[in-house]
C-alpha cells in the first residue's frame, strides 16, 4: 500500500502530537495536588486508569509516526 505525501505527512505529524499531549498529560497527573491523583501519597484509581491510557497512547503515536515516517522515506526512494 503506498501513502500520499500529505497523509504521511499526517500520520507522522500525529505521532509527535501524541507524544507531546500525553507527556504533557503525564507531568500534570504527577504534580496533581487537588487530591484526584494522589491520596495520602498513594495512587488512586484515577492515577491508574489516566497512565494506562498514556501508555496505550504513546504506543499508538509511535506505530502511527513510525507508519508516517515509513511512508515519506518510501516517497523519497521512489522520487
Amino acid at each position: 500500500m503506498k501513502l500520499s505525501r500529505p497523509v504521511s505527512w499526517f500520520l507522522l505529524a500525529f505521532g509527535v502530537w501524541s507524544w507531546v499531549i500525553w507527556i504533557t498529560f503525564v507531568k500534570n497527573l504527577v504534580a496533581d495536588g487537588s487530591g484526584l491523583a494522589f491520596d495520602d501519597g498513594r495512587p488512586t484509581a484515577y492515577f491508574w486508569v489516566h497512565l494506562v491510557l498514556a501508555v496505550v497512547s504513546f504506543v499508538l503515536g509511535t506505530v502511527v509516526g513510525a507508519i508516517g515516517l515509513r511512508g515519506l522515506r518510501a516517497l523519497r526512494r521512489t522520487s
